[in-house]
């Protein structure tokens, strides 16, 4: 059982961080090609607390990446258009083709985490969307999709010391709001929907990888490790094979 608690302890990172991040990087550089050559689907998705360290995560994730080949999306409120479907059309529609990857930064999740502290669904609805993500996971994945799901834990000390940085620094106000400090007066109520989430969704096809936000390094090579682990988990992980064809014709032109 996934007990949050567990991940408040927030220790520095003991390895040399810019050298094992860009290992990290370099690695996952590979993986986003493996998944290229052999024409393989994958969604990383990340949920967690307001400033967690969410968007510098997926900052890191896809910094070698062809953009090409992969998408971010940030999710928030739904759409007039949105609303019009059941909850799950807006993320079906940003699923990823073979040979690319998609980073959801929030999730379908949001579905028994804020609409349901915030009453935006009823209690029928989202006790009825366990079932619904579960089958929509099982569904993705028997397709050919490999699905990453990460959660980003950090206490409440370390959130308001983040929350603080955000105001002071002008630079960084964009990233808070109203809503930060609405949800941050209901922790409870979200930390008993978090736990009910986990207890509900927590799947063996489907597990879900909570990280120790509490410091940021450590959250980081923790985070790239777990997605560069379960991506070259489900895709072959050998090199293009260099054509015969136009080797000759390479050699050629630039051997003369």
């Amino acid at each position: 059982m996934i007990a949050l608690a567990d991940y408040e302890k927030g220790k520095r990172y003991k390895g040399h961080y810019r050298r094992d991040l860009a290992a990290l990087q370099k690695r996952l550089n590979h993986i986003l090609v493996a998944h290229i050559v052999h024409e393989r689907p994958a969604v990383v998705m990340l949920e967690g607390w307001d400033a967690a360290g969410k968007g510098g995560i997926i900052q890191r994730l896809v910094d070698t990446w062809d953009p090409r080949h992969f998408e971010v999306y940030p999710i928030s409120a739904p759409t007039p258009e949105e609303k019009a479907h059941p909850f799950l059309w807006r993320f079906r529609r940003h699923l990823p083709e073979p040979g690319d990857i998609t980073v959801f930064d929030r999730s379908w999740y949001g579905r028994v985490l804020v609409e349901r502290v915030e009453g935006f669904a009823t209690r029928a609805e989202w006790k009825r969307s366990y079932g619904q993500i579960n089958d929509f996971e099982t569904r993705l994945i028997d397709s050919g999709t490999t699905l990453v799901k990460l959660f980003i834990h950090v206490g409440q000390k370390e959130q308001d010391k983040r929350l603080r940085e955000r105001l002071d620094d002008p630079w960084k106000r964009w990233k808070t709001g109203l809503e930060d400090y609405r949800n941050r007066a209901k922790r409870a109520a979200y930390l008993e929907a978090m736990h009910e989430m986990f207890e509900r969704t927590d799947t063996g096809v489907a597990p879900w990888h909570v990280i120790d936000g509490n410091n940021k390094k450590a959250a980081r090579i923790a985070a790239l490790t777990v997605v560069a682990d379960v991506l070259s988990a489900n895709v072959p992980m050998d090199p293009p094979v260099l054509d015969p064809e136009l080797a000759r014709v390479a050699h050629e032109a630039l051997d003369g």
